[in-house]
């Protein structure tokens, strides 16, 4: 399977990915409170090296991992932990769950002693500006070998060092490739004969289908409400082209209120006037919404990360059959095909250069990287790694995986992603302007006033460096 080609590298990763790889420290509080990367903290364990323990881990030595616990779990970390544990037995393996990065790992970061491996994902993951000087350069993983015997870097995916790059320094290296798209059930759409929607209008043709049926088109939970925000963006993005993406990655001026991104504000607050969006979502745990789409199928479709299956598999209706697909557009007639889909790799990992055995944490992303714990994500998460050549054809029996294939596949050189929400912390905010969007207490101009107000605040705040994006 092939899940990015060479088209895909100029027009995929690297189109927007480059937000981050141009990114530079900005300094600040952390920064300032322990050393410099690659300065080690005086007291690490070091062992001998040799092909099969090329950063030399040491023998009797304790590996910290600490991984955040979402969609993914961290069970996988634990498979690879297993694995590095049968190669190097007397290494003490310690892989601890987190849900907030920030608020546990900062004041370890602060003191000087950070954990040797952290998956810095999440709504509460830790700014790369403030830690980017207290990181390995992860080049020396990708430049080793696999346990295999395969050099890294040449069994990975074009592209999907971009994201985690600042400044030339591989400073995070992202572990799953992430496909976003509208979610449904293929079962209950031919159950219905219902075809999945290609434009807005479509989709308010569905939502008057679902609602004589006692269905909704959409459902939300209030810490996902910014889902339909990337919604919206994709689409945008699709129908206005580059200048829109470019507007938002650069919080350009008025750049919310883009003609493509009106228009889609528009569509969607059509929706909601319509009573297409199931009520009170502002008060409820996205996952429980989540389930009154994949368990109850109260609505129709879902837009979310390919994380969904895995995240939902425990409350799914059987025969379910999820599916992915892109994302509506305006018109017929787009800038990118409605085809094109955003995708990007994504649960960055970092060994930082301060931690007690940072070799260790070297060694575990390695033997995270190999084919068999690769393959082992993919068959148990039902999403791809950015290891290539892992997920048969038949994606392990999953639909959605399937899926993500066949959309990347017919995206073909149309895949972009963008980093403007995460490089400047703006979801939480974001938050509260969807779900009172959704739940109807604020029209579309509303919904544009708040979201310029949020981009204003980042752009006109002069201790927040500035990414330019080109």
């Amino acid at each position: 399977m092939s899940i990015l080609n060479k088209p895909v590298e100029r027009r995929g990763f690297l189109r927007g990915a480059l937000a981050t790889a141009v990114l530079v420290p900005m300094g600040g509080a952390l920064a300032s409170c322990a050393g410099g990367g690659g300065t080690g903290s005086g007291s690490q364990t070091t062992g001998t090296t040799s092909a099969n323990n090329p950063f030399g881990v040491a023998d009797n030595s304790t590996l910290d991992a600490v991984i955040f616990k979402g969609g993914y779990g961290i069970d996988y970390v634990d498979f690879a932990g297993a694995i590095l544990k049968k190669n190097h037995p007397t290494v003490n393996v310690k892989i601890n769950p987190s849900t907030d990065i920030a608020q546990e790992l900062q004041p370890r970061f602060v003191a000087g002693n950070p954990p040797d491996l952290i998956d810095n994902s999440g709504a509460k993951s830790i700014g790369f500006s403030t830690i980017l000087d207290q990181l390995e350069d992860l080049t020396s993983v990708t430049e080793a070998n696999n346990l295999e015997g395969t050099k890294i870097a040449d069994t990975l995916y074009a592209g999907v060092l971009a994201p985690g790059t600042f400044n030339g320094k591989v400073a995070a290296l992202n572990y799953v490739l992430t496909v976003y798209a509208i979610w449904y059930s293929a079962s209950l759409f031919e159950e219905n004969g219902w075809k999945v929607p290609t434009t807005w209008d479509e989709a308010m043709a569905l939502g008057a289908k679902a609602k004589a049926k006692g269905k909704y088109l959409f459902v939300w939970g209030k810490e996902a409400a910014t889902y339909y925000q990337t919604m919206a963006i994709e689409s945008a993005i699709k129908e206005g082209g580059d200048p829109v993406r470019l507007a938002l990655e650069n919080l350009k001026a008025g750049c919310w209120s883009l003609d493509p991104i009106q228009k889609v504000f528009a569509a969607l607050e059509s929706m909601v006037k319509a009573g297409y969006f199931k009520p009170g979502g502002s008060g409820t745990q996205f996952t429980a919404a989540q389930a009154q789409w994949s368990n109850n199928q109260d609505a129709l479709l879902y837009p979310s990360g390919s994380w969904i299956e895995n995240e939902m598999k425990d409350q799914t209706k059987a025969g379910f059959k999820m599916t992915g697909a892109p994302t509506p557009v305006v018109t017929s007639s787009p800038k990118i095909p409605q085809t094109g889909v955003r995708s990007a790799a994504g649960e960055p990992f970092i060994v930082p250069s301060t931690s007690k055995n940072p070799a260790a944490g070297k060694e575990l992303l390695r033997t995270m990287l190999s084919k068999e714990a690769a393959t082992n994500f993919a068959k148990t998460k039902l999403a791809p790694t950015v290891v290539k050549d892992t997920v048969p054809a038949d994606g392990f029996g999953s639909t959605a995986l399937v899926s993500q294939t066949k959309m990347l596949k017919d995206a073909g050189t149309n895949i972009f992603t963008w980093n403007f929400v995460d490089l400047y912390g703006m979801n939480q905010d974001q938050l509260v302007v969807w779900n009172s969007f959704l739940d109807g207490k604020l029209d579309a101009a509303g919904l544009t006033k708040g979201l310029q107000e949020i981009t204003d605040k980042v752009r006109n705040d002069s201790s927040v460096t500035k990414i330019e994006v080109k």
